[in-house]
């Protein structure tokens, strides 16, 4: 923990929040001038709240690459004799391209897209120099089928012990290269001289504010998805309801202090412009838990059902691969009677499910004989219709069975959209369910009651993406103020890759970083003349 005396200082570059976009903005700012800059690192965070989002994730990053051939020199979880079992697709710049234009309604800001994806390898890359642990994803990201690992979905590439083993990484490398990090420290304001250009930030610590003077400000601080007023004014009426699952101080400060400057705020504030998920009912509501972390996330949906209190499907579970549909389902969620749902399963759908997700230490389980009993049990955990969820779940297993007397050799392929569907010539589902629907016939039966776990929030401000300056209204540069992480908007809307948030804050982040502690090279240099 940084002490007062540091507060009473003058820095080089000052960094607002402790996440991993913050943390690699402090390593590229360090890393890029000689003599490295003087960074500071505040957070109104405790440290033992540090780490911000970053901490509650799996630690996925999306990136580009050609296939084994460009993972491999990564990651250190796969020995000689694995190699030649796993199958692992290229993923093209093209396909990172189409998949975040395809899951944002073609919304994506383009420009911002072609940075990410087009340095996505090269941050990976650069942060494994920091020490970052890569693994490749076996158990989120491939299933074994017939004795081989067949990797779906675009997103391969974790962290060891996920984010909690992310942000180790990154903190260990930020105090090795120099950076001090001031925790219970919020920033109150950004100071501006008479150009309008940002020259600090005040800060206050211990019921005492202080002035930090600094030519560059990185504000890496989150967004509002902790703040349940401001989920309700841009997300609308029930996003109060919903369960923080990170941290509970990322509130929005930040976004407002740039904004009294005249930065220009962009992206997706319309009604579920956030990323969310399903999660377990029996979290807690206002902030995620350090030890449990990202284990409270439910996505074993696509191969079982999703009924709401009323006994009744709401999506079509099997429409995408888990990594595009988990954001946007967490949303559908919340749009349910109470803002509930049960996802279920019999015991073949069971063997499927991972267990750092549904071991009995983590969830409460709803077991049951028979469907019958299932809804009984369900109807003292929420269910108003239990009736309703007998026939829904009937109808399932019906349209099933037809679609497997058409199609008596298809098979299930849970990495890849198989085609077991609902929909056959002799029944359809008036909501189908699209792929992975397999029927729902052998006890014992199981149910898990979930509801709406908020990550993050889309809308945020608009900047350059060649260095992270963040813009006015009318396109011109806030002198000496940059942004990366969740702050930026423009990237996602309704929906977003798994895996390219971090990653963002990744590219975005190094281009902060570099510019800052460029401009703060080139005060010095005025200050001499």
């Amino acid at each position: 923990m940084a002490n007062a005396n540091v507060l009473e200082q003058s820095w080089d570059v000052v960094i607002i929040g402790s996440g991993a976009a913050a943390l690699s903005s402090a390593l590229s700012a360090v890393t890029s001038t000689t003599p490295p800059p003087k960074v500071l690192l505040v957070d109104k965070a405790p440290e033992q709240w540090a780490g911000g989002n970053g901490y509650f994730t799996a630690g996925a990053y999306r990136t580009q690459h050609h296939g084994l051939a460009d993972i491999l020199p990564l990651v250190s979880n796969v020995t000689k004799d694995m190699e030649d079992k796993i199958d692992l697709p290229t993923y093209s710049a093209a396909d990172f391209h189409n998949d975040l234009q395809r899951v944002t309604g073609g919304r994506s800001s383009e420009e911002l897209g072609k940075y990410l994806v087009g340095e996505s390898l090269d941050v990976v890359r650069w942060l494994k120099g920091f020490g970052v642990e890569w693994w490749l994803s076996f158990r989120r990201q491939a299933y074994e089928v017939d004795g081989r690992w067949v990797f779906w979905g675009g997103l391969h590439l974790t962290v060891k012990d996920g984010g909690k083993g992310l942000i180790k990484n990154l903190t260990d490398a930020v105090k090795q290269h120099g950076c001090t990090i001031s925790h219970e420290t919020a920033v109150t304001k950004l100071l501006t001289n008479s150009k309008g250009a940002v020259c600090g930030v005040e800060v206050e610590k211990g019921g005492r504010k202080y002035q930090l003077k600094s030519p560059s400000v990185v504000m890496c601080a989150g967004g509002f998805e902790a703040n349940p007023e401001l989920r309700k004014k841009y997300l609308g009426p029930g996003w109060e309801l919903a369960h923080t699952r990170g941290t509970p101080y990322n509130t929005g400060d930040m976004l407002a202090a740039a904004v009294s400057l005249g930065a220009k705020m962009v992206g997706d504030f319309s009604p579920g412009g956030c990323h969310s998920t399903a999660w377990d009912a029996a979290s807690p509501k206002d902030g995620g838990d350090r030890e449990k972390t990202n284990e409270f996330t439910k996505s074993g949906y696509p191969l079982g059902l999703m009924l709401n209190a009323e006994g009744k499907r709401f999506v079509d579970e099997g429409i995408d691969l888990r990594n595009y549909t988990y954001a946007k389902f967490g949303r559908a969620i919340l749009e349910q009677p109470n803002g509930i749902a049960f996802q279920i399963w019999d015991k073949d759908g069971q063997k499927w499910l991972r267990d750092e997700e549904y071991r009995d230490e983590i969830v409460p389980k709803i077991k049951a004989d028979s469907i019958e009993e299932l809804a009984r049990k369900c109807s003292d955990e929420g269910l108003v219709d239990p009736s309703r969820f007998v026939r829904t779940v009937e109808e399932y297993n019906a349209a099933v069975a037809a679609h497997r007397d058409e199609h008596p050799d298809a098979k299930l392929n849970p990495a890849i959209r198989d085609g077991l569907s609902t929909q056959s010539s002799k029944m359809e589902l008036e909501l189908a369910k699209s792929n992975w629907a397999i029927p729902i016939v052998q006890p014992p039966f199981l149910a898990v009651k979930v509801t709406t776990g908020i990550t993050f929030t889309f809308g945020g401000l608009a900047i350059n993406p060649e260095n992270a300056a963040v813009l006015r209204e009318d396109g011109s540069e806030i002198e000496g103020l940059h942004c990366a992480g969740e702050m930026v908007g423009g990237l996602f809307y309704g929906n977003y890759p798994g895996g390219s948030g971090l990653t963002a804050g990744g590219v975005f982040g190094r281009r902060a970083g570099r510019a800052a502690a460029l401009r703060a090279q080139k005060s010095k240099r005025m200050e001499k003349l």
